[in-house]
């Protein structure tokens, strides 16, 4: 009897320590879950600039880079000449020298599907390398710039994500109303659980 009542008694006060961290992470989470993270860096604070530049070297050459109104355009530097698209053994070889993987084939991507692995502008060159955690590497169609690198370990840990943020098709919105509405009845769960404790029966 004595140790039904320890275990009991053992069980109600782990709970309530537990119960009271994941009331915090729920409030935490309520907020972020409504609280668009650009607006809270002040992106909107900010004055879109006319024209930016940027000046860069592509296989030992130099491009400067223009975006205006949105759009970007590439030219060779100094002398302002029109650039041509980096070709599928151009990827290859940038892959070979700015990382450490081996590069073994090549597709260019002109559009995406809901949840691909890559997620930032299009075109661009997927590179294919021999490793056991499958990784592919995202070049840039015009920039030869390493996007994004992605392996299994990437994948498995943006499929969690997707699951705790509520967002199974896009997988990087912590704003979707499915998570807004639930974060607030995790709310009242973990309040209610809380309260239940301090109870007298």
């Amino acid at each position: 009897m004595n140790t039904k009542r320890f275990v009991r008694n053992f069980h109600r006060y782990l709970s309530i320590f537990v119960s009271i961290q994941l009331l915090l992470w729920t409030i935490s989470g309520i907020y972020f879950a409504y609280n668009k993270i650009e607006l809270v860096r002040g992106e909107q604070y900010r004055l879109p600039k006319d024209t930016e530049y940027r000046i860069f070297d592509r296989l030992g050459s130099l491009v400067i880079e223009t975006i205006q109104d949105g759009k970007k355009s590439y030219k060779s530097y100094p002398k302002g000449d029109v650039i041509k698209p980096l070709t599928k053994e151009e990827a290859l070889k940038i892959t070979a020298q700015k990382t450490t993987l081996n590069p073994i084939e090549v597709t260019l991507l002109k559009e995406l599907y809901p949840g691909a692995e890559y997620r930032g502008d299009l075109p661009v060159y997927k590179v294919i390398t021999d490793t056991k955690d499958s990784i592919n590497v995202y070049v840039g169609y015009m920039t030869g710039d390493i996007g994004s690198i992605r392996s299994d370990s990437w994948r498995i840990w943006d499929f969690l994500w997707s699951l705790h943020i509520m967002d199974y098709r896009e997988r990087n919105d912590i704003n979707n109303i499915l998570l807004q509405i639930l974060s607030v009845l995790a709310l009242v769960t973990s309040i209610s659980g809380i309260t239940l404790f301090f109870v007298k029966r």
